[in-house]
């Protein structure tokens, strides 16, 4: 062990070398007791850089198996574009849609509220939780026909970059964004998954995205948001929840079979792919990535009326649509619209937006 001066080993065995019966003189016996306790100060120092380095050392290496792990998942560029490019077209949305093309809930902020301002209305909800400021950097996990990047950059000034798997979505927001009036931010429309996307940006939304990811990405997904938003950052993710069965009893809801059924057929009818999580699941998964969650935000009773108003919406248009698809995928999607509509206005399954806060 090397020497120190005063605090060395050999002084402080000098200092103390008495023999076990003796008391050292007077004037040494502060000195002993500074210079015994100043010896085990570089060990201590030692111990705590040492646990300091591997702390950091086990930090790196675990984000290294993260970003590993990251990198084996494939975005379902597959599944998203078998859903939105070939069976839920742009010219079949549009059919019982409003001009937003928001695929997702509606936000009736007041009761005479019309499709439109609703869903535009939902925009300003999410935006406005997301605290922008001009000049900002936002990313939109999900961006559908395009309608919240739009608002992102022509009403609050930040600039957007907006991701999908879905090459016809790209096609279409690239269209919309065209348009932005003067003054308006940037948006950048890419056809990649987040699972990709490695750029930091200072706030993140999502809006009907989460239910395409799986359970398997969940983890992940809140675990990618954490890495690209700073301290101050926020994500906002509107996503449709499910209860167990549990949930639904003490809620006094009956588990029918009819509701099972109902269940498994969106699931294999509508939404391939699709899974749901509680929501206390989804409070946990951002807490455990990073965040702590700050509102959740239930929305039931809108989703409800917005299932409604589509659903009138596409019976009124049934000609047209018997030109697109066939008597038996029209009944499909009413039985699915006036299905989730009555479900949701029961209780059966809501629909939440989660505020989170990196800390």
């Amino acid at each position: 062990m090397g020497q120190m001066a005063n605090g060395s080993p050999r002084f402080v065995e000098l200092i103390t070398a008495t023999a076990p019966s003796s008391r050292p003189p007077r004037h040494l016996r502060g000195l002993r007791a500074i210079f015994a306790a100043s010896a085990s100060i570089p060990c201590r120092v030692a111990q705590v850089r040492d646990h300091c380095y591997n702390t950091r050392l086990n930090r790196s290496l675990s984000l290294a198996r993260e970003s590993h792990a990251m990198a084996q998942l494939e975005p379902f560029f597959d599944t998203v574009q078998s859903i939105y490019d070939q069976d839920h077209t742009t010219q079949w949305l549009e059919l019982f849609l409003d001009p937003t093309m928001l695929y997702s809930c509606a936000y009736f902020e007041q009761p005479e509220m019309t499709l439109h301002e609703a869903q535009v209305a939902k925009l300003d909800l999410i935006l406005g939780k997301c605290d922008l400021k001009p000049g900002q950097t936002l990313l939109e996990i999900g961006c559908g026909w395009g309608a919240c990047c739009y608002r992102a950059a022509s009403k609050y000034g930040v600039n957007v970059i907006a991701l999908t798997l879905s090459k016809t979505q790209q096609a279409h927001c690239q269209e919309q964004v065209a348009g932005l009036p003067p003054g308006s931010g940037r948006v950048d429309v890419r056809l990649q998954g987040w699972e990709a996307f490695q750029d930091p940006v200072d706030r993140i939304v999502s809006i009907a995205a989460f239910e395409h990811f799986g359970h398997e990405r969940h983890a992940a997904f809140f675990t990618r948001c954490r890495d690209l938003l700073p301290r101050d950052g926020r994500l906002v993710l509107h996503t449709i929840v499910a209860h167990d069965f549990s949930d639904l009893r003490k809620k006094g809801l009956e588990v029918t079979s009819e509701f099972v059924q109902f269940v498994k057929f969106l699931y294999k009818d509508i939404f391939p792919g699709g899974a749901l999580r509680r929501p206390e699941r989804i409070v946990e998964l951002a807490e455990e990535a990073g965040f702590t969650v700050a509102r959740v935000h239930a929305l039931q009773q809108h989703y409800a009326r917005t299932l409604d108003l589509w659903a009138e919406n596409l019976k009124e248009r049934k000609s047209e649509a018997l030109q697109l698809k066939s008597e038996a995928d029209y009944d499909r999607y009413v039985k699915y619209l006036e299905g989730c509509s009555r479900y949701f206005r029961e209780g059966y399954i809501d629909v939440c937006q989660f505020t989170c806060l990196p800390r």
